[in-house]
């Protein structure tokens, strides 16, 4: 297979493939600018590489044969990976410079983004990002508006305009002062904390995150009492530590944080997922590369 594959060259496979299709030497050779002696020749080169016949020749026509035949279905394939690799390094040359525009809610610079721009700027060293920190309702104006070439919210509530993929899950966790009664040990489930004060996420500004929240608390037969809400988790951090009420927020934000513990939601069956949103119509050449390597990394 070695020394077959060393031989045969590019023109074989072009040179077939057009015979393949026109089935006469004297159109092929026009299609293929060169003489009919110089494709006959190429060939049977090839023949000779492969050691047998693909084709079946006659003074009126030229038909391939059963090997021809699956010859030529295998060289469809290879010849299509070809173009599509070249096409690809085109794309890439294009795609290679400027610059793309991404927002974020905060839970997603703690999880998959900066795996995924760290491995986007080594493919793509020339791209420049600019990322802003919005939540969902305003990410999905200015994805409207084209001051966004993609956006990472918590809501799978776009308009047909929209592309969406869901691109992280993860689970919930309890937000507590560090000196609160419940801990790891005792714990079994938020029925336990019925009775206290919340600071939430705004539902106006993420209705399928609000909502899961408040499953997690109805599947214990309560509904939380809302003191107080907040986009921003240093702020629910900030609250809670100050004992004016605990939360639940996503696990990748439960960094490490003075005055706060957390304790995790195992065996809850609401997580919160992460979505990637783009517009249909964007025309950033560098979008499509950033949504492929995405997708592998997803």
């Amino acid at each position: 297979m070695i020394s077959i594959t060393n031989q045969i060259e590019l023109r074989h496979l072009l040179y077939f493939k057009v015979l393949s299709e026109e089935l006469h030497y004297g159109k092929a050779a026009e299609k293929l600018f060169i003489s009919q002696s110089a494709l006959s020749q190429q060939m049977k080169q090839l023949e000779g590489i492969l050691g047998h016949t693909v084709f079946e020749r006659t003074n009126k026509k030229v038909l391939l044969n059963e090997a021809g035949l699956r010859f030529q279905a295998d060289i469809q394939q290879v010849l299509l990976k070809l173009e599509m690799a070249l096409d690809n390094q085109s794309k890439l040359q294009i795609g290679n410079t400027g610059q793309l525009t991404i927002g974020f809610v905060a839970s997603a610079m703690q999880s998959i983004l900066p795996h995924l721009l760290k491995r986007f700027n080594h493919d793509c060293p020339n791209i420049q990002f600019n990322l802003e920190e919005l939540t969902n309702k305003e990410q999905l104006v200015a994805l409207q508006n084209g001051n966004l070439d993609l956006g990472f919210m918590r809501t799978n509530q776009v308009s047909r305009d929209f592309k969406i993929k869901k691109v992280y899950t993860e689970p919930f966790s309890l937000i507590l002062p560090e000196d609160h009664w419940l801990n790891d040990t005792n714990f079994k489930n938020v029925g336990q904390l019925s009775e206290e004060s919340f600071i939430l996420f705004p539902n106006d500004q993420s209705t399928l995150y609000y909502q899961q929240i408040i499953n997690i608390c109805a599947e214990q037969r309560f509904f939380p009492r809302i003191v107080h809400r907040s986009i921003h988790a240093p702020t629910i951090f900030k609250l809670v530590e100050n004992k004016m009420g605990i939360s639940i927020l996503p696990m990748s934000l439960c960094t490490p944080h003075p005055g706060v513990r957390f304790i995790k939601l195992e065996g809850v069956l609401q997580k919160t997922e992460l979505f990637a949103v783009w517009p249909k119509q964007n025309n950033n050449p560098a979008l499509p590369f950033l949504i492929e390597m995405l997708d592998s990394i997803a």
